[in-house]
């Protein structure tokens, strides 16, 4: 396992710990509004205005991870088709971001559905008539097999116009998974991946991870389907770049997905190229989680972290 890979998993796994949890979630939000739009869907609706000034699009994802009661999951499926409604006429393309995890994934109903899919199909319902479209995000190896199979239904269902989902570049599965998606020509965002994962089902070093991206990229747009590539590591988007023209692959075929608060001047020179660039807008009052997963991605953002909690 590479040094990276050990300071990801150590500062995953101090993350998890209550009184870390806790004195992070007192101390450390004026921090957090770095990777966090607000807390409130205004204050998002407002960030992507902004980015869309700078010819940025963006993603608006509502923060919020395993919840396990029908009325909680119910809850949030309101929020994002509010969320919805409150993007038309904003101006700017509606795109949003859900786990179906957040709405209801792990729960049965006593008619035997599946109530992600029940809060799924209303949200995609809602998109579509709107013209937007939704991005199911992966979560940790466990809820793969079925995302994905949900994936399948709701791309039957709406169009891969409307709907599309995440593969992870870190998996060891996810070249098999990609090309078993092939015949649905799903949109598909490749990303590298930033749960704690066990070496048995997840590459341990990050050579491996980036060798794994790069062809996950390059076989999802050989076989003619649209791929977001979401990364922000500068060496894979020039790759991308070269990639692409030497195999005259349309812009329209592709785009770059950076995420919020992060790189802002890759994000709006990609754009000045002339690429189609998104910007992942999350928001709300749990973005405990995701705030973690971003500090541990790189050593210099716990010093950012730490510095301003002093200066709270």
């Amino acid at each position: 396992m590479d040094i990276n890979q050990v300071y990801r998993n150590t500062v995953l796994s101090v993350a998890n710990n209550k009184t870390v949890q806790d004195l992070v979630k007192q101390r450390a939000w004026s921090v957090a509004k770095r990777f966090v739009a607000g807390e409130e869907r205004q204050a998002a609706i407002q960030a992507v205005k902004e980015l869309e000034n700078m010819g940025v699009h963006g993603i608006l994802d509502l923060l919020g991870e395993f919840v396990d009661t029908e009325a909680k999951a119910n809850e949030f499926a309101e929020e994002i088709l509010q969320l919805l409604d409150a993007c038309e006429g904003q101006g700017f393309p509606i795109y949003v971001a859900i786990k179906l995890s957040s709405v209801g994934q792990s729960i049965t109903l006593a008619n035997g559905e599946n109530l992600g899919m029940v809060n799924a199909r209303r949200i995609l319902k809602r998109a579509q008539e709107l013209g937007g479209f939704v991005a199911l995000d992966m979560e940790d190896h466990p809820l793969v097999d079925i995302t994905l199979q949900q994936f399948r239904t709701l791309v039957n269902e709406f169009g891969n116009k409307t709907v599309g989902t995440v593969l992870q570049a870190y998996l060891y599965r996810s070249e098999q998974d990609r090309a078993s998606l092939d015949d649905l020509q799903p949109n598909l965002r490749i990303v590298k991946g930033a749960y704690l994962e066990p070496e048995s089902v997840a590459y341990p070093n990050k050579r491996d991870v980036d060798l794994q991206y790069r062809r996950l990229v390059y076989q999802h747009l050989k076989a003619g389907n649209y791929c977001c590539v979401a990364t922000h590591d500068e060496s894979i988007i020039e790759d991308v770049k070269r990639f692409v023209q030497m195999n005259n692959i349309p812009n329209s075929q592709f785009e770059f997905q950076l995420l919020y608060g992060i790189r802002r001047d890759v994000q709006t020179q990609l754009a000045k190229e002339g690429y189609t660039v998104r910007a992942y807008t999350p928001y709300g009052r749990d973005w405990y989680a995701y705030f973690s997963r971003r500090i541990a991605e790189r050593p210099s953002n716990v010093m950012f972290v730490l510095r301003g909690m002093m200066k709270g």
